[in-house]
């Protein structure tokens, strides 16, 4: 059973910083690419970012390219959202997500996941 647990949410100002933790378990958390997502109120699933299994590589949405930074820790089995100079439009409820499927390549379409964690409310205020 995969479960994926954010933390580090919270309520920040404009132009403030937050870093979002998801702590994985249930399988090897090295052998899958992992991702971010932010669902707002009224809008669809955005993804934010991914990071394949090994961290050598990423994507970012063009609109927090510059501002977030996706790493992960395999020995942790965590992966973190580094999020910079937030915006108001950057409120969401942030989720983390992995894949059914192993492999070391980028996974960035919402239909590639199969596991997803609760969420973590970020509301930033301007």
């Amino acid at each position: 059973q995969v479960q994926l647990v954010e933390s580090g949410g919270g309520l920040v100002q404009a132009g403030g910083s937050l870093r979002l933790s998801c702590a994985a378990s249930g399988r090897t958390f090295s052998n899958y690419c992992m991702g971010w997502f932010r669902l707002a109120p009224g809008k669809e699933r955005e993804f934010v970012a991914s990071i394949t299994w090994s961290g050598g590589a990423t994507a970012l949405a063009d609109s927090v390219k510059g501002r977030f930074t996706i790493s992960r820790d395999n020995g942790k089995n965590t992966v973190h959202l580094q999020m910079n100079s937030l915006k108001p439009e950057d409120t969401a409820v942030y989720y983390c997500a992995a894949p059914r499927r192993s492999g070391d390549y980028l996974c960035t379409n919402v239909g590639e996941y199969d596991y997803w964690g609760q969420g973590t409310q970020v509301t930033v205020s301007s």
